[in-house]
């Protein structure tokens, strides 16, 4: 039993990881190829993030996703490679809006060279991404077209936050659902519909992704609270630092008040913006952690990934829907 990729994913089967694996290789190729320019900066800054490393995670789930079909077929390497220029683009913007200096252990575009720059380069990868679509036929581009919309869909709802009226763990999910579960979605469908897979397959598959993205994502939100940096290889509690709420701090928000829990009244008073004060951060950070919300993150988590494995019953068993389900197992592990 070997691990393929950054998931803690499982093949036990070895032709099923050869393929994966030769999959994964031939992604890489490509990608190298489609970020290239007849300019040289734009090569240096089209390759930048590329260079960075990144999980591939869509490509992988395309890639398995083809398993119901015909793996071989020519169209799932280069959907493969639409999903992930897709995806880089949109971390080029993301870093942009963010004012982010640092992405995948690497200094930012936009803080490498500027703004403009960044949002162009986005720009450069979406154009591509978008060459390589045209040749895989109208059903694939009007797939990626819808998926792209909800992405954007998705970035916008966070962007505007939620209303008045809006219930926000709701709001927040419907965010993931969009910006993260549908990009992951359009890859499994891509995957299966490109290899010949039969269209029920196709809408398990598609289904599947929207739920795992998420739930990964969620899984991400525990970490950040509850590993050390040492497990996660991230600092703990960034987005609790910069006062962005995710599912640990909006559950909390949406619980009545509890004094009889340790920490509660003040948790509450600590998380109600941004935490800049190191002594102040690490509090909050503690007092999180020991709080029934984050245990109330990871149940949602595990929510998630559970209705992701569910969908994939029906699905005639192989190699390929073993290693799925080795998704949903890997976000149980993640949150623990």
């Amino acid at each position: 039993m070997t691990a393929v990729g950054a998931f803690g994913l499982s093949v036990q089967d070895q032709a099923l990881e050869s393929d994966v694996r030769l999959g994964l290789s031939a992604v890489e190729q490509a990608l190298v190829e489609a970020t290239k320019s007849d300019v040289p900066f734009i090569t240096v800054g089209a390759q930048h993030l590329l260079q960075a490393g990144g999980k591939r995670f869509r490509p992988l789930l395309a890639i398995l996703a083809a398993q119901f079909g015909d793996a071989n077929a020519p169209g799932v390497v280069p959907a493969s490679v639409v999903v992930e220029l897709t995806h880089l683009a949109t971390l080029y913007h993301d870093d942009v809006m963010d004012e982010a200096s640092m992405r995948r252990g690497a200094v930012s575009a936009n803080a490498r060279w500027d703004n403009s720059v960044a949002i162009l380069t986005g720009d450069f990868l979406f154009s591509r991404a978008s060459q390589i679509l045209a040749d895989l036929g109208p059903e694939a581009v009007r797939l990626q077209s819808q998926a792209f919309e909800r992405l954007v869909t998705g970035q916008i709802l966070e962007t505007a936050g939620p209303g008045a009226e809006d219930d926000p763990v709701r709001h927040y999910l419907d965010v993931l659902s969009g910006k993260t579960g549908s990009l992951i979605a359009v890859s499994c469908h891509l995957g299966a519909l490109l290899a010949g897979a039969d269209e029920y397959v196709c809408d398990i598959l598609t289904q599947y992704g929207e739920r795992i993205g998420i739930a990964f994502q969620l899984a991400d939100d525990v970490l950040d609270i509850a590993s050390d940096s040492h497990e996660s290889g991230k600092t703990p509690g960034t987005d609790l630092r910069e006062g962005v709420p995710t599912l640990p701090v909006l559950l909390l928000r949406a619980s009545e008040p509890d004094p009889s829990v340790p920490g509660d009244l003040r948790l509450r008073e600590l998380t109600a913006g941004p935490i800049e004060d190191d002594e102040l951060h690490a509090e909050a950070l503690r007092l999180l952690r020991a709080h029934p919300a984050l245990a109330q993150a990871r149940e949602e988590t595990l929510r998630w990934s559970e209705e992701a494995r569910a969908l994939l019953r029906p699905l005639p068993d192989c190699s390929a829907k073993t290693a799925l389900e080795g998704l949903c197992d890997a976000v149980a592990l993640r949150t623990m």
